[in-house]
């Protein structure tokens, strides 16, 4: 048993994929708790096809695929957050205007480069097992960065999640909190993009922070129980990649997706039996 939990560690691949699997789960964690309290989902998914076509030009104009994808985001989360407050029309269906407008350019771009296939294919399954020392560090530092910001708006950020006219009533800034939760997410998907891939990425900022939810009430548990149990996944998804030769992404997600389905089913108070015997 030792051999076999030891063996992946010996392969210098897979430690760096091991920091950025675990790195990238408990930023997403960090920020996914707010996206799970507010019930927008939906954003991580319109923010990381947004990214799709950043990502694609900067391949076109040869620029750091990160930082157009990022770019990219960013603007889409802004545009979003900024036609959202006329409240005319709901945030989701802003959203869904923009997840098909930038996956829509993303297509265009993409049908125009013949030897873009390749790269394509990384980019939507992620490519966690060939990266290289710079790509841990970018993780390292923008996560870090990124859990800081979220650990000081926590209380803005939760007070906005549960009832937005009184928060503003309060004097908070919650346009400001909006858009700083939206760039948020966006730079949470953008440094997780090559743990799982833009297809799997928003179960990566969701289902931890969901699962979490299913076990307790107050945030501050729930932000660490994510972390746990999203670190585990991500340890675990690999563990299965190296041994099986499966896709790691894939098996990250399906693995976080099964403790999902088991917290639903027998959570001690909110889990499907428990509500059953009540």
């Amino acid at each position: 048993m030792i051999e076999w939990l030891a063996e992946p560690w010996s392969h210098v691949f897979m430690q760096r994929a091991f920091a950025v699997a675990v790195m990238s789960a408990v930023v997403c964690v960090a920020v996914g708790a707010f996206v799970v309290l507010r019930g927008m989902a939906f954003i991580g998914d319109a923010v990381a096809h947004a990214v799709f076509p950043g990502v694609a030009i900067g391949f076109v104009l040869h620029v750091n695929l990160t930082l157009s994808g990022a770019a990219a985001g960013v603007a889409t989360a802004l545009a979003i957050v900024l036609i959202s407050q006329t409240r005319r029309l709901k945030e989701d269906t802003v959203i869904g205007i923009f997840w098909a407008g930038s996956f829509g350019l993303g297509i265009v771009v993409v049908s125009s480069q013949d030897s873009y296939t390749g790269d394509l294919t990384s980019f939507l399954f992620g490519q966690i097992l060939a990266l290289g020392d710079g790509d841990v560090l970018l993780v390292g530092f923008a996560g870090l960065a990124l859990v800081l910001a979220t650990f000081l708006l926590r209380r803005q950020l939760i007070a906005v999640s549960l009832d937005r006219e009184t928060a503003r009533a309060s004097g908070l800034p919650v346009l400001a909190l909006d858009i700083a939760l939206y760039v948020m997410v966006t730079v949470a998907i953008v440094i997780s993009l090559q743990a799982v891939g833009n297809i799997l990425v928003l179960a990566l900022l969701v289902t931890p922070a969901a699962t979490a939810r299913l076990l307790t009430d107050r945030l501050g548990p729930m932000v660490l129980a994510g972390c746990a149990l999203a670190a585990f996944g991500a340890l675990a998804g690999l563990y299965l990649s190296f041994y099986y030769n499966l896709a790691a992404g894939g098996l990250v997600v399906l693995v976080i997706t099964g403790m999902f389905v088991l917290a639903w089913l027998f959570a001690p108070r909110h889990g499907l039996l428990a509500r059953r015997r009540s």
